[in-house]
């Protein structure tokens, strides 16, 4: 269950703040509270009800072992998702978007195991072998596959869910998630159309104090769900009844069965 959201402390942090009002999306009406100074004000007690209910069904997603794939490019945000997401083990994105990173994902593993055949070359000798400047060559393919690809490289398979940090910015990622059904979790400011995304966070996503009260609630949210997987797991180990030892036969089964052998064998 995840923990209360203090109203308090988001104002504080400032999420109600929203864009210029000429700037809004009607459809981020009902999560406005109202309007000052020719700026939106969110409605904070949405965001806190939204914040628990995004939390709650990430925890679920984490507890049943599927990755949750966080992204978020602009300035302001990087840091501190990437420090977020690294707190609860799961890959994230912070540079450019590769395009196809969920559809066409096979091509994304192709490159992240391109990274992995150059650490190998690297401990087994192989580079050294090669010229310097083929290993300049390399070097910089691997660098560039690291610092586009290097959050993903444990990530085996799709994710089962996607948080985003301002989708207007990452409309390719959403897109590409609703295409193959993959729930979308974001930060939603007024300028944006909540409809795109499956479990809205009315919150402002352009100031890092605000960011990093929602994504430290998130990601905490997220090791309580894998904690919960690693006890049930612990439960069941310790649960499973161990297999009965065959019994060892009795002299008398011993004797029984040697005398059928002998007797089948005079019959034959």
């Amino acid at each position: 269950m995840a923990n209360k959201v203090e109203v308090k402390e988001l104002l504080d942090a400032g999420v109600h703040f929203g864009h210029l009002t000429r700037r809004w999306n009607p459809n981020m009406a009902p999560y406005i509270y109202m309007e000052r100074n020719g700026i939106h004000i969110i409605n904070l007690y949405k965001s806190a009800a939204k914040m628990q209910e995004a939390a709650e069904a990430l925890s679920k997603i984490a507890a049943s072992g599927r990755k949750i794939l966080f992204v978020a490019t602009k300035k302001q945000a990087k840091e501190i998702v990437s420090e977020e997401a690294e707190k609860a083990n799961m890959p994230y994105i912070t540079e450019r978007w590769p395009g196809g990173m969920l559809t066409n994902f096979v091509t994304i593993r192709k490159a992240v195991k391109k990274m992995a055949a150059v650490d190998r070359m690297k401990k087994d000798g192989t580079f050294n072998s090669l010229s310097k400047k083929e290993r300049l060559q390399v070097d910089r393919m691997r660098a560039k596959l690291e610092k586009n690809l290097g959050s993903i490289s444990d990530m085996t398979r799709l994710p089962g869910a996607l948080f985003v940090v301002d989708i207007t910015r990452e409309h390719i990622a959403i897109k590409e998630a609703q295409k193959l059904n993959i729930p979308i979790f974001a930060m939603v400011d007024t300028n944006s159309d909540p409809r795109e995304v499956d479990y809205v966070i009315p919150a402002n996503d352009d100031a890092s104090k605000s960011i990093k009260k929602v994504m430290s609630y998130v990601s905490d949210s997220i090791v309580e769900g894998l904690a919960d997987r690693k006890a049930d797991k612990a439960a069941k180990k310790e649960a499973k009844p161990a297999a009965p030892k065959a019994e060892a036969p009795s002299k008398e089964e011993e004797k029984k069965e040697t005398l059928e052998k002998a007797e089948s064998k005079e019959d034959k």
